[in-house]
């Protein structure tokens, strides 16, 4: 499976609201009565679904099934500019009664359809992969990626010039502390 830079970047963000709506600050096990708040509050997390999808998406943890993990692999290893219609991903899924009920709200607003592909893909990394990131395999864009910061700045020793004026982090470091006034090690 290749996992998006998208969904890698946003579902640790989703594991951590997960977690963090788990438990209360005695370690009792709240999840239950803090995602009906969630699912109360559908209007004011609409508000914030472009800035963090995440924090809606909570609201339907639990309320779908993947019975085709084929497709839902295809789908976060998509940017999300690249995300299905929701006529066509809603195929893919079992929806419980409650999250067909959120998702109707969520579908009235513009970007309602590209969210709700997000929040599945999501839920469906949290679900399948426990939480963690899923495996990602190397991209195209990101080996690009790695060839553009690869410029050749190393030193004699393989160390890489990471401040961008010759020296590497630990000359650059070293010089740092003298400038404090602390002496120079080894």
């Amino acid at each position: 499976m290749k996992l998006s830079r998208y969904f890698r970047d946003h579902s640790e963000s989703y594991h951590a609201e997960i977690d963090d709506l788990t438990s209360d600050s005695e370690g009792h096990y709240v999840l239950a009565k803090r995602l009906a708040e969630k699912r109360s509050q559908i209007n004011f997390l609409v508000m914030m679904m472009e800035e963090s999808p995440e924090m809606l998406a909570a609201a339907f943890h639990q309320g779908f099934s993947f019975p085709n993990t084929k497709v839902m692999d295809a789908l976060v290893g998509k940017e999300m500019e690249d995300l299905p219609d929701w006529d066509v991903l809603s195929q893919h899924l079992k929806i419980t009664p409650w999250a067909a009920k959120l998702a109707d709200r969520v579908l009235q607003e513009p970007m309602g359809e590209i969210i709700m592909a997000v929040i599945v893909g999501l839920e469906y990394l949290h679900s399948h992969f426990n939480g963690t990131v899923a495996p990602v395999e190397a991209s195209d864009e990101d080996d690009e990626d790695a060839e553009d910061r690869d410029d050749g700045n190393e030193d004699e020793d393989g160390n890489r010039d990471e401040t961008g004026d010759g020296r590497n982090l630990d000359e650059a470091g070293g010089d740092w502390m003298e400038e404090q006034g602390f002496d120079r090690k080894g």
